[in-house]
């Protein structure tokens, strides 16, 4: 295992060291990103040869105070959490406790059935990857929209094509994965994840937000009519509905879609596992198996495999593994080339969210091909 203070010291070696500096540019170059996209606050970590070389925060952790950013702030990363779900789940299958072809309904405990091709079986394959026909139109915060006799609409939560044949990116899904997860380890989820993969890994993060240290916190804000709005909700507390909280049902509760709180230097502990394929030090994950088949899209739409996604569109010439989040203001990314050993970490609390042709988010593209330029390619 690498002891977090060793981590902590390769996060910051970049500062001293000649070998990373940096060109007289860079400053300038960042800030005019920030500032074209006037971003509240912005943080960085940069992974070369397998390990960290670079780590950095500009802007602001809550803007009334301008107290400022920090890469050990923990923010809402939004769908980046998807992984850590998926992760929890390939452990299963390799312990053979679960399998990706299973069906789904026997495995989340009510039935999960395109209405529109009822002998065909959604397999918990498809829903890590998206392909199993559900969408979020009628919402993803609890299970009752799939209930005949709570939602007159059920069926609207059903695309037209056949389960496996398409791809549509659903919430959903994975608040369903979450309740899976509990009914097949018989432990709450955010406890699961924080027992199997985050404490292994030495990453102070979590689902839960009361178990979490809230001065951490870095502030999301979303720019409502020219000027930002904190966003609140993103770090609501959860003690109440924890109080009856039942195993299976209550998951969403957590948001196993995109509730994760994590640091930027943590969340680059956490690529770098999946960069080398389930390991970290002598912390062992996930076999090279499952963490390659996590890697591997499914569908051409998206290219996107279990919770993961390849894309030759982020940096040109490259072929990048990872995911995005956005929710509440924020714009995570978490992006890593296996092979090479690079890959980047580069989250906003804020940000003018303008998109390119793709839909992709341009602050955030445009700070990973900075980073790669400046301490990748030259």
């Amino acid at each position: 295992m690498i002891p977090k203070k060793l981590l902590t010291v390769m996060m910051s070696v970049v500062l001293c060291s000649p070998l990373f500096g940096q060109s007289p540019t860079f400053e300038k170059n960042l800030k005019d990103i920030t500032d074209k996209y006037d971003a509240v606050g912005l943080a960085v970590v940069v992974v070369k040869d397998g390990k960290p070389i670079f780590s950095k925060s500009v802007g602001y952790k809550d803007l009334e105070t301008k107290a400022p950013l920090t890469n050990d702030n923990l923010f809402r990363i939004a769908s980046i959490s998807k992984s850590f779900s998926a992760t929890a789940i390939m452990q299963l299958v390799e312990q053979g406790k679960v399998s990706l072809s299973d069906d789904f309904s026997d495995l989340v405990g009510f039935k999960v059935r395109n209405p529109k091709f009822p002998d065909t079986k959604i397999t918990l394959e498809m829903v890590l990857s998206h392909r199993s026909s559900l969408n979020d139109s009628n919402g993803y915060f609890t299970f009752d929209v799939l209930d005949p006799a709570k939602n007159k609409d059920w069926e609207k939560s059903y695309n037209d094509y056949k389960p496996g044949t398409d791809y549509e990116y659903c919430n959903l899904n994975f608040n369903m994965v979450g309740a899976v997860l509990e009914r097949l380890t018989n432990v709450r989820f955010d406890n699961y994840i924080k027992q199997q993969i985050l404490t292994p890994l030495g990453l102070a993060a979590g689902y839960c937000v009361d178990s979490l240290d809230n001065s951490r916190f870095a502030k999301l804000y979303a720019k409502e009519d020219g000027s930002y709005k904190e966003q609140p909700a993103a770090y609501s507390p959860r003690s109440e509905e924890i109080k009856n909280y039942t195993m299976g049902v209550s998951t969403p509760v957590f948001s196993p879609t995109g509730g994760m709180k994590i640091s930027a230097n943590d969340l680059a502990t956490y690529m770098m596992m999946h960069m080398n394929y389930g390991k970290l030090g002598n912390v062992k994950i996930l076999s090279k198996k499952s963490a390659k088949k996590m890697q591997q899209g499914l569908h051409p739409k998206e290219n996107y495999g279990l919770a993961l996604l390849e894309t030759d569109r982020l940096i040109a010439g490259e072929h990048m593994i990872g995911h995005t989040g956005s929710a509440y203001g924020l714009y995570s990314n978490m992006f890593f080339e296996p092979n090479k050993k690079f890959g980047f970490v580069v989250i906003t609390n804020g940000c003018d969210p303008i998109v390119d042709r793709n839909e992709d988010i341009m602050m955030s593209k445009d700070v990973i091909n900075l980073l790669y330029r400046e301490f990748i390619k030259k």
